[in-house]
């Protein structure tokens, strides 16, 4: 791909990232009636966007910039787009680490030491799509890319295996775009397994994988979690089941990965990732984008 190829896709990810971002948190109170509340007609916007969508953005702004992910800056526009904006809900641990960067400390010495070991929370994960997109046509450069922009704010190995799960699920569903379904699918797992690391996070993909696809969100929120516990292994292994449950329809897509309750707008803007790389911007129901919250100018 080019330089602006790149970008354009890193561009339709945001986009597909952020209105599931605004979706799953306009309809997450209430979440199991959202299907209902869906079909009688969406309220209108704006749809605010959360942190998933503002550390998106800084993963876009530096890769536009520096075409790689350069982790002292990356850091940086992290904590700056945090101060600016403080009120997007960011978790307690992570405005803690945003702060102490912001207030010019060292960001390895700050990630590794959240949670005493690093966190392996979800948040590396929820803002890696267009990471994946950027660099779509090169698995090995999405793994590598994906595991620096996680170690920023996300030091623990099961935090770092989320964001690369979530990065290659995107490259590989914008590289099967024109395969049958099926085909896709068998290849988006095969790939998420082969370059995420051992360890919870993976094994639970990997049963996830196997989970019955005609099975209710709800039943595969029970069996392997739903981001409830706002983890990786937690929510990682219900958003490539959910996106694969519903690889071909965004709309569906994220009306479903809602039903399942949870960290609704962080499992809903991942969803949106993966199922956008595959189908295009065109996929994102007209409203739903309009309804969405601006976003700022491109870097």
């Amino acid at each position: 791909m080019t330089a602006e190829e790149r970008k354009e896709l890193g561009l339709v990810v945001l986009d597909g990232l952020s209105v599931g971002d605004a979706f799953g948190e306009v309809f997450a109170y209430g979440s199991e009636s959202v299907r209902k509340r869906v079909s009688s007609g969406v309220i209108g916007g704006p749809w605010w966007w959360t942190d998933d969508t503002a550390m998106a953005l800084g993963i876009m702004e530096i890769l536009t910039k520096t075409g790689k992910v350069e982790e002292t800056s990356l850091a940086w526009i992290f904590s700056r787009n945090y101060r600016r904006e403080p009120d997007r809900g960011y978790g307690r641990m992570a405005r803690m680490v945003l702060d102490k960067i912001a207030a010019g400390e060292d960001w390895r010495e700050v990630s590794s030491k959240a949670f005493d070991g690093g966190s392996m929370g979800n948040g590396a994960a929820m803002r890696a799509g267009p990471l994946g997109a950027w660099f779509a046509d090169d698995l090995e450069r999405v793994r590598s890319e994906a595991w620096r922009s996680a170690r920023v704010t996300h030091w623990h190995p099961e935090g770092m295996a989320g964001a690369v799960a979530l990065a290659v699920a995107v490259a590989v569903a914008w590289q099967t775009r024109e395969a049958p379904a099926e085909k896709a699918k068998e290849l988006i797992v095969e790939a998420v397994l082969k370059h995420t690391a051992e360890g919870p996070t993976r094994s639970m993909i990997e049963s996830a994988s196997r989970f019955d696809p005609s099975a209710s969100p709800a039943e595969a929120a029970r069996a392997f979690g739903n981001g409830s516990l706002v983890t990786a292994p937690d929510t990682l292994p219900y958003v490539i089941w959910s996106a694969l449950r519903s690889l071909d329809d965004y709309a569906d897509a994220l009306v479903a990965t809602v039903e399942g309750g949870g960290d609704c707008d962080t499992n809903a803007a991942m969803v949106g990732s993966i199922v956008v790389a595959r189908l295009g911007r065109s996929a994102i129901p007209s409203e739903w984008l309009a309804a969405r919250e601006k976003l700022p100018p491109p870097a």
